[in-house]
This record gives structure tokens, C-alpha cells and sequence, in this order.
């Protein structure tokens, strides 16, 4: 169990890392950039008045954006997104966010 909780934990890092990525990637045209704060159990990324806030507990992640949108999703062991039984992977939603948030 020990194991399978660090493992949430550097798939939480990586995570966020992505975050950082894409929106640096997105932002490069426009001369923009977004936040991503890194906690144990929170990543916030701010982009004007855009934000995503995800909070973690174990595998479980609760997501809200700005507009008052929020969902629930999982951490899978192999590293990808489980929403309602359909997985994804990590960085396909990282990117899918951070092209959101840097328009």
C-alpha cells in the first residue's frame, strides 16, 4: 500500500510538470505564461482570469475550473486519467487543459 501511495505521489508531480509544459507551450506565441502552484494534495494553474484547480486524496482527484465546471477522476497505477470508466492519458488531459486555459 506503501508503495502504491508514492506512486500517486510522482504521478501527482508529473502532472503537474505537464501543466507546466503545455501552458509554457501555448503561451510562447502570445508572450504569455500561467501559474502552477504545486502541492501535496493541490495544483492550481492561473492564467488571467482562467484557473483549474485540482485537489488530490490518494488516487482520487477533484477537479474545478472557473465557470463553475468540476468532475471527479482517478489516477490510474499505469499513469493515465479514469473518468467514469474511461482512461486517458495524463498528458492528453494536461495539454487538453492547458490549450483551455492559454486562449
Amino acid at each position: 500500500m506503501v508503495a502504491a501511495a508514492q506512486l500517486f505521489v510522482e504521478l501527482w508531480v508529473s502532472l503537474a510538470s505537464l501543466l507546466r509544459s503545455y501552458t509554457a507551450a501555448h503561451g510562447l506565441n502570445g508572450n504569455r505564461q500561467a501559474t502552477v502552484e504545486l502541492g501535496e494534495e493541490r495544483i492550481t494553474v492561473r492564467h488571467g482570469d482562467k484557473w483549474l484547480d485540482l485537489q488530490r486524496s490518494g488516487a482520487q482527484i477533484t477537479w474545478q475550473r472557473e465557470d463553475e465546471r468540476s468532475g471527479m477522476m482517478e489516477l490510474t497505477e499505469s499513469g493515465r486519467l479514469r473518468t467514469g470508466g474511461v482512461e486517458e492519458e495524463m498528458d492528453m488531459a494536461a495539454e487538453a487543459w492547458a490549450r483551455e486555459l492559454m486562449q
